[in-house]
């Protein structure tokens, strides 16, 4: 029967998708490392990896060991730090995935000020709009918008995400103000093309208790939405798109917000993890770091069509 260590092994190899870096990792050869996984392998009956030459990969059996494995690793990583006496000092490597504007605009300039305020924490942060898998990509946590359809895991509320529908100033004077969301059909429509699918989002809006969705007439399609603010600063129509990534533009008031009055109900923002029972000190460290710090928001704007923009960040009844 193989031991503990090589279980360890097993886990490090995953994490780190090769055996050199399991192996300096553990302060072990490669080929220690290599051969600890063969033994497993060879002891339990079953291939848990497929090898090339750059790389490891799971198979299906793998990926089931590994999930618990990744618990007991967890818990002696618990149990290290308890007889170090260094529980509530954050070190090691936080790994994160954060959508990627969000994560540009947002959370990196969050994270520079946690790491400037625990310089042993160090950072591996993937930036995708992919659903990534925490368990299988080896993650602390990850950020996503919306709700959670997996109830194993632990979302954490650290904001929300607005639309907002914005044109350029110059656009709105060639072309007039759209008063309600019927109005789109007269207007040039800069639509982000989702790239799971293909299709053209709807735009979202509420009018009293409705919450509704419009397709609005297509001109332009884009699969990025930093693409899509950038035509419409251009004067090339209108665009619904969520507020940080607009914020900059209608603060140098390079885009002005119109049908404010119809925005939808904000999204909710959430800090993802996979257990309460076990929270690293790095990773508490980034809760807090996110609940105190709040998500970036789009400064006041009237606009053009004389109906006063809500102010971005204000409290509403639900």
């Amino acid at each position: 029967m193989v031991g503990l260590q090589t279980y360890v092994a097993f886990a490090e190899t995953v994490k780190h998708g090769s055996f050199a870096e399991a192996a300096r990792e553990m302060g072990l050869s490669a080929s220690a490392v290599a051969k600890g996984v063969a033994r497993l392998e060879d002891d339990l009956g079953l291939r848990l990896l497929h090898r090339t030459t750059r790389k490891v990969m799971l198979t299906s059996d793998g990926r089931d060991l590994y999930e618990r494995c990744r618990r007991i690793v967890d818990e002696i990583e618990a149990l290290r730090d308890d007889a170090a006496g260094v529980r509530g000092e954050p070190s090691g490597t936080l790994r994160l995935n954060v959508p990627i504007t969000l994560g540009r605009r947002v959370f990196v300039p969050m994270l520079a000020e946690l790491l400037r305020k625990h310089p042993k924490i160090a950072l591996d942060m993937g930036f995708s709009d992919r659903y990534a898998d925490l368990v299988r990509e080896s993650l602390d946590a990850v950020v996503r918008v919306g709700p959670l359809a997996d109830s194993s895991l632990v979302a954490r509320p650290i904001g929300e995400q607005r639309l907002l529908v914005c044109a350029s100033p110059d656009y709105l004077k060639a072309r007039g103000i759209p008063r309600t969301p019927t109005d789109l059909g007269t207007h040039a429509c800069l639509v982000f093309r989702m790239p799971t699918s293909g299709r053209a989002r709807p735009w979202q809006f509420r009018s009293g208790r409705r919450v509704f969705e419009v397709t609005p007439p297509l001109k332009v399609s884009m699969n990025d939405g930093e693409a899509l603010v950038s035509a419409a600063v251009e004067g090339m129509g209108l665009v619904q798109v969520p507020d940080y990534m607009a914020a900059d533009e209608l603060g140098n008031r390079r885009l002005v917000e119109v049908l404010a009055a119809f925005r939808p109900p904000p999204t909710t923002i959430s800090l993802v993890y996979v257990s309460k029972r076990r929270v690293t000190p790095r990773l508490r460290a980034l809760i807090e770091a996110m609940s105190t710090s709040g998500l970036a928001r789009v400064p006041p704007s009237a606009c053009t069509d004389g109906t006063p923009a809500l102010a971005t960040g204000s409290k509403r009844r639900r």
